[in-house]
């Protein structure tokens, strides 16, 4: 069964753009680098394509760059079953769970001595390996209104119980006028992004509640996940977030918040120079996810966004590296983190970002990885989006909903286990 399943990926991979067997056959003489990439914006893209060209003008070496958007983890996942990925790749997020096997070792290159140790333990393995160059890194937390918060005298939170006192007081001040927590429901993401984001200070961070264990060892009681659904639903009975929270779109939220009517919303990325665009006058912030337990710090949540990592097996390993190193100076790291609008993954490389300060102000703040990365079988997120829906339109109470999250986990484990197994065969 694996030799047909085997035979049919590669027959689909006979389709794909961007095989590097096609690409080094090319007429031009040129080896060339074929490159996968998450990128979606286009001052991502654009930056990333300019620092490209530049760098074929330089060594002389073509480069082939490839943005599969929403198709990236089908393709990639075809080609892991294959052994047959691009030369360079962008692991964003993954990169030792996922993509570890795959990926060269790239210790030996002069940027990773610069590498922020807040990515050692994203990037790095115990012995040393060096997974991927990071172009950039993700903290997240939470966006807010600096306008509001000042307007009536709050400070940004620190704690899951100062961040609901400061959405009471937002909604008694302004009258109900201003959406103190907003979700853009449509997309289930945003209470996926709910859910993986403050698990971690729930059941990760503080020591006298570290589930890490039983979480990997698939043991875990998910009745101790009730919490989080517990507090959404209080704040949606409180009218805390917004009463389309489920039918709310992501394209609303620039506007809303350029017009002052929401406080705190999950949405980072360049939603503060978006909104800036429309109105100057009003002022996003975004602060570390804050603490569950009394005592904890409050915690960034993230690790590397985009990247590039090297195939192991590439036949012009040498040549990836050079892309790679060529990516890694000081001014082309600048500019690609300048145009991402996120922190460089590179300590020696200031970037000038919108967040600059806030990420400056909370620079001994530890960052996280992304919950479901580490702790949760392939295709919890959306299972989580779906019951923050569920949630939220009254069809599951919170309790049922930690049962359904459980039984999902067990799904996707053995499901995840028994896979495994067949690829091993």
């Amino acid at each position: 069964m694996k030799h047909i399943f085997v035979l049919f990926l590669s027959l689909i991979l006979l389709i794909l753009p961007g095989c590097s067997s096609e690409e080094s056959t090319a007429d031009t003489g040129k080896k060339t680098l074929t490159i996968y990439s998450t990128m979606s914006t286009d001052s991502e893209r654009n930056t990333f394509r300019k620092l490209a060209a530049a760098f074929e003008k330089e060594s002389g070496i073509r480069v082939s760059i490839h943005f599969p958007g929403n198709d990236y983890e089908n393709m990639m996942r075809v080609r892991m079953a294959a052994n047959d990925l691009p030369d360079l790749f962008d692991t964003h997020g993954w990169g030792k769970i996922r993509y570890g096997e795959y990926t060269a070792d790239l210790r030996d290159m002069d940027w990773t001595q610069k590498l922020d140790p807040n990515l050692n333990s994203i990037l790095k393995n115990k012995s040393g390996k060096v997974y991927a160059y990071p172009i950039n890194q993700a903290k997240d937390g939470l966006a807010y209104n600096r306008n509001i918060l000042d307007r009536f005298g709050i400070d940004p939170p620190e704690t899951m119980d100062d961040f609901i006192k400061a959405l009471r007081t937002i909604k008694e001040k302004s009258n109900g006028e201003i959406v103190p927590f907003w979700f853009a429901g449509y997309d289930k993401s945003s209470f996926a992004q709910y859910y993986d984001q403050f698990a971690t200070p729930l059941l990760i961070t503080d020591p006298a509640h570290n589930e890490k264990k039983q979480l990997i060892d698939g043991t875990f009681n998910w009745s101790k996940f009730t919490y989080l659904s517990d507090t959404l639903k209080q704040m949606q009975k409180e009218k805390l977030i917004n009463i389309d929270a489920v039918t709310a779109k992501k394209s609303q939220l620039i506007e809303l918040m350029a017009q002052n009517k929401i406080a705190f919303t999950m949405q980072g990325g360049t939603l503060g120079q978006d909104v800036a665009q429309i109105n100057p006058n009003v002022k996003v912030g975004i602060i570390p996810t804050p603490a569950i337990h009394s005592g904890d710090d409050p915690i960034w949540i993230g690790g590397e966004r985009y990247t590039l990592a090297a195939w192991k097996d590439s036949p012009h390993l040498k040549e990836a590296k050079q892309f790679i190193a060529f990516m890694a100076r000081p001014a082309h790291a600048k500019e690609m983190a300048e145009a991402t609008s996120l922190p460089s993954g590179l300590a020696n490389v200031k970037a000038d970002i919108f967040y600059a300060k806030d990420y400056q102000h909370y620079q001994n703040m530890k960052v996280e990885p992304y919950f479901d990365r580490l702790y949760l079988p392939n295709g919890m997120w959306d299972v989580m989006g779906t019951v923050g829906q569920e949630l939220v339109a009254d069809i599951l109470t919170p309790n049922e909903i930690s049962k359904k999250l459980g039984r999902e986990y067990k799904r996707l484990r053995e499901q995840s286990e028994t896979q495994g197994a067949e690829n091993n065969e």
